[in-house]
């Protein structure tokens, strides 16, 4: 690992020309990106607030609630009705055809296929393939044989002359006609060449090294400058109207917040205990009074209405039958064991 720090780049001195292209440049820049920038700051707030405020509530009261409304309150409990319509009238009726019709009517003609198969159709068609594969045999025999003679025909009768004929005639000729035209070619090649060369390419040459490359140099530092202006200006700018919105805020906040804010809390809040302590907790505590009294009245009334019935029920019905107590023949529960008593036969009083 490299532990020693890599040298900076190296910078190449700038000149003259530079140095007197920058300033002005950066000048102008600024001063028609200030203006700019501040109101593409301002745009940006704006848009910032109109979208949190207004756009993005009214979109959702617009188009998310309602189709969520839609979705939750019609068609998911649309959907839901179809469905089970649908397993009701189809489904259903499938599933029951398929197990009790479809299904043994299957096995049946699967098993008279399968019968036929291996009782007819598989010993006809091996007595078919037999005759077939005979048949087939004397075919390619023969077949073999006309092949092998068509074979020696062709061989003598075209593949050897066609041979010599390449060999002595048309390789020979093919081979001088390549070398002239290669001669020929490479002549008029280099022809073409030089005077290319003298009319087009040493002017063009020439043009690109003594004009077109100043020229685009100068047109490249220029462009450069011009670029790097852009971004310190943009840069610079965005500082200023960082700036002017600190200020504006504060200016904001000490003219309309912080007089609210001490209107409440020198004002308001004083009162709003005052308003507290002197009305609405003696209101509360009379209302939760009263709230008392009515309930205890209220129960009274319904406890007198209650042994009224009771009365009424005794006079006209009499006194209800008291139970009689059966004799479950159950063991007597065992007292709680403390520390004073002992339940072994040593220790009992």
């Amino acid at each position: 690992m490299d532990l020693e720090k890599a040298p900076p780049p190296r910078q190449e001195p700038e000149g003259c020309l530079v140095v007197a292209i920058r300033i002005p440049v950066r000048i102008v820049v600024l001063l028609l990106v200030v203006p700019v920038r501040m109101v593409w700051d301002a745009l940006v707030v704006g848009g910032r607030f109109l979208r949190d405020v207004v756009l993005r509530p009214l979109g959702r009261a617009l188009f998310v609630w309602p189709f969520v409304a839609l979705w939750r309150y019609v068609l998911a409990p649309l959907g839901r009705g179809l469905a089970w319509l649908g397993n009701v009238l189809f489904v259903v009726p499938l599933v029951w055809l398929y197990r009790y019709v479809l299904t043994p009517l299957g096995h049946g003609v699967a098993a008279g296929l399968s019968w036929l198969y291996a009782r007819v159709l598989a010993p006809v068609g091996r007595a078919v393939m037999w005759v077939l594969r005979g048949i087939g045999a004397v075919l390619a025999a023969a077949g073999l044989g006309v092949l092998a003679a068509l074979g020696w025909l062709g061989r003598y009768l075209l593949v050897v002359p066609a041979v010599w004929l390449y060999t002595w005639i048309l390789a020979p000729v093919g081979r001088a006609i390549a070398w002239t035209v290669r001669i020929v070619a490479t002549g008029i090649g280099a022809g073409l060449y030089w005077t290319l060369r003298v009319l087009f390419v040493l002017p063009a040459v020439g043009l690109y090294r003594w004009v077109l490359a100043p020229v685009g140099r100068v047109l490249a530092v220029i462009g450069r400058e011009v670029g790097e202006a852009l971004g310190h200006a943009w840069r610079v700018a965005g500082h200023i109207s960082r700036a002017v919105g600190r200020f504006l805020g504060t200016l904001l906040r000490w003219i309309f917040v912080e007089p609210v804010r001490w209107v409440y809390r020198t004002v308001l809040t004083p009162v709003g205990h005052v308003v507290r302590d002197l009305v609405l907790r003696p209101a509360a505590q009379a209302a939760r009074a009263v709230g008392r009294a009515t309930r205890q009245a209220l129960a009274s009334v319904r406890e007198s209405a209650r042994q009224a019935r009771a009365d009424v029920r005794r006079m006209l019905f009499g006194e209800p039958k008291q139970r009689e107590m059966v004799d479950r023949r159950e063991p007597p529960a065992r007292e709680t064991r403390t520390l004073g008593s002992s339940t072994t036969a040593l220790t009992k009083d």
